[in-house]
């Protein structure tokens, strides 16, 4: 019977060791740099804008396409509808109208109709761009948009534009308050859009550097 044959492996010394740990440790760093990012948390809803004189919206009434159509408020806050004539909807939400426009329907025209509106223009409502962008000035507001939205219509910034530095002033019961918004890290997935509202002015100021 041949003779049963014994490999002693060396135990690993306290430096194999501590190189082990050190090599553990740089791949472990290695691992996190190459993560991705967390997500940026989402901005908040934005709130529904109300319509007012000057705003053009589409009405659809499912399978009445004589009743659809694109209106523009008048300087009185309403629009001449068929069947309903005039219809006030200042001050009322695309819903809030869409839900006005449907009960006049429902009383002796039609029934259960189906009204759905889109707004398509707030000329009601503006937003203010000025500072380094290539065409600063007033534009209209759509519902949700965003700072970056407002850029982008203003032409994008200028060469010399401190994007983080850019400010929002917004009247809040009767009050201008002015944040800080960083335009540049949301553009980069760093931070959450910031979603403006009607009469906000954004300004981008010159960089210092």
């Amino acid at each position: 019977m041949p003779a049963r044959v014994r490999y002693d492996l060396p135990l690993p010394s306290a430096t194999m060791l501590r190189r082990l740990s050190v090599l553990s440790l740089v791949l472990a760093v290695a691992a996190c740099r190459h993560a991705p990012p967390p997500a940026p948390i989402p901005a908040a809803p934005a709130i529904a804008s109300t319509l007012g004189a000057g705003d053009v919206f589409e009405v659809r009434v499912f399978q009445e396409p004589e009743l659809s159509g694109v209106f523009q408020v008048g300087p009185q806050g309403d629009v001449i509808f068929p069947l309903c004539q005039r219809v006030v909807v200042s001050g009322l939400t695309a819903n809030g109208a869409a839900e006005k426009l449907r009960a006049c329907l429902s009383d002796g025209f039609m029934r259960d109709p189906q009204v759905s509106v889109l707004v398509k223009e707030y000329n009601s409502k503006k937003v203010f761009v000025f500072g380094e962008v290539q065409k600063p000035g007033t534009f209209a507001f759509e519902d949700g948009m965003s700072i970056v939205q407002a850029v982008t219509i203003a032409g994008g910034f200028t060469k010399g534009a401190a994007q983080n530095s850019t400010s929002v002033t917004r009247r809040v019961n009767g009050t201008e308050v002015k944040v800080k918004v960083n335009v540049q890290d949301i553009a980069l997935g760093k931070a959450p859009n910031f979603t403006l509202e009607p009469g906000d002015i954004v300004f981008v100021p010159e960089s210092l550097f």
